[in-house]
């Protein structure tokens, strides 16, 4: 599981993630965007190489984000689920680390920043920040110390 913390949601933050998803639907494989914060722009997705007939959105409540996320990660019948839970606790990100596990499936949970002082069960834990320039710090990574100093995004970002 990646976690991804945010300074707003809409920021360009998808595009850490549009390469891996690209590949996969590529293979024909499924991948779940459960709550997003706005309806993805087919015709930019579709530009950045993702096949579009293996994406489902999923419509939920903020009770059931989380929920539906585990059910889709456990299930072994998606290779991503993408999710914005608007409160999840260190305990429900356990619940979706170990489903992505058991599913073999890849989970991006996208959060607000405010976020970053709790505990979290991630295996990679990164932080979008937009000042001075844009670029990611790595908070967490599973197998070693994350790097000291953020990595600059390229031009043009968002």
């Amino acid at each position: 599981m990646t976690e991804i913390l945010l300074p707003a949601d809409g920021v360009g933050e998808l595009q850490l993630v549009l390469p891996t998803l690209a590949r996969l639907t590529r293979e024909a494989r499924t991948v779940m965007v459960i709550a997003p914060p706005y309806v993805p722009y087919v015709a930019g997705w579709e530009a950045r190489g993702v096949v579009m007939s293996c994406v489902d959105i999923v419509h939920a409540d903020e009770r059931d984000v989380l929920w539906a996320a585990e059910q889709c990660l456990r299930s072994a019948s998606c290779a991503a689920v993408l999710a914005w839970p608007v409160k999840a606790d260190d305990r429900s990100l356990r619940r979706l680390q170990v489903a992505a596990d058991t599913g073999k499936a890849l989970a991006f949970v996208f959060r607000d920043r405010r976020h970053a002082v709790q505990a979290s069960p991630a295996a990679l834990r990164l932080e979008l920040e937009g000042t001075p320039a844009w670029q990611v710090r790595v908070r967490k990574c599973r197998g070693g110390n994350p790097p000291v100093s953020a990595v600059p995004l390229a031009s043009g970002w968002s």
